[in-house]
């Protein structure tokens, strides 16, 4: 019996395929959806250690409170306005509205540096205001 599965076509795979803008979002889309659906454990510990008494909360702000612990603060606040942009684009599609290809790749450009913006925004009031 001959091997019918040597002559089917593969499916094409992301080596296949030229990155454009689009595509690209939809996937860093799904990776800070990912990386917020972890980084969330960081939110429920910085409430954890608030309930906990006062020596826990303050080991908990340190720890936030070194360089690492901003960088990963200041990364989940990337992730965080990045995906709540991309949900916007989404949302406008769901309306039935911006499927035009050059309109939809400029969305697509844009949306990293909107995201960037607001977060050194977001982060430059929380130090003001701190």
């Amino acid at each position: 019996m001959a091997n019918v599965t040597r002559s089917r076509p593969l499916s094409p795979h992301l080596q296949v395929y030229k990155p454009i803008p689009t595509m690209v979002m939809s996937i860093v889309h799904r990776i800070t959806g990912a990386a917020l659906y972890f980084g969330t454990v960081l939110v429920a510990f910085w409430l954890i250690a608030a309930a906990s008494g006062e020596a826990s909360f303050e080991w908990a702000s340190w720890l936030f409170g070194t360089l690492i612990g901003r960088l990963v603060l200041f990364g989940y606040t990337w992730a965080l306005m990045h995906h709540m942009l991309g949900g916007l684009r989404h949302f406008m599609w769901d309306m039935g509205r911006g499927y035009e290809k050059h309109f939809n790749t400029k969305l697509a450009i844009v949306t990293p540096i909107v995201s960037v913006a607001l977060t050194v925004l977001i982060w430059i009031v929380g130090y003001l205001v701190r």
